[in-house]
């Protein structure tokens, strides 16, 4: 089944608390440019429940959170990418630089970041904790940074002759 871009209030209606069947996961990030190091946190995260719910950040806040000229890929398209994977079950997307609303409003049974978060890093845990829910960090994939690709195409790009 492929997942659903949904609306927050979408979101709520389909897997709030009064109305799961089952454990939701909430993951979120920018997915500007998805690479292997995301598949497997995606896979990871919904292995660890039965729904799983992204939430991306809108191309004003990965502006904001990245500077100019990302993203790469406008908000509807990442999300489209996104929903497709069979790991995910919906897409949310948010215009604030962190998901701490759609968080403290959805209150996910499981939170997941990557590793290179450091607990007192994660934007929602409060509230997920609160809530009986737990965080989970997935391992960080050594060798994938979407930062690193980009440069990695700039520095390609200056010496092509195409």
């Amino acid at each position: 089944m492929d997942g659903a871009i949904l609306t927050i209030e979408e979101a709520i209606v389909q897997f709030g608390r009064g109305k799961r069947n089952g454990r939701v996961v909430f993951t979120n990030g920018c997915f500007d440019i998805l690479h292997p190091g995301h598949v497997r946190t995606l896979e990871q995260a919904r292995a660890l429940g039965d729904y799983l719910i992204v939430g991306i950040n809108s191309d004003a806040s990965v502006g904001r959170l990245k500077g100019a000229g990302r993203p790469l890929i406008a908000e509807r398209e990442r999300a489209e990418i996104l929903a497709a994977f069979e790991s995910v079950d919906a897409v949310v997307i948010f215009e604030e630089e962190t998901p701490q609303a759609v968080i403290a409003r959805l209150l996910p049974d499981i939170l997941v970041k990557g590793g290179d978060w450091g607990a007192d890093q994660i934007v929602g845990r409060a509230e997920v904790e609160a809530a009986g829910g737990q965080v989970v960090l997935t391992p960080v994939v050594a060798g994938y940074s979407t930062t690193e690709i980009l440069r990695k195409a700039r520095e390609g790009a200056a010496g092509s002759p195409c």
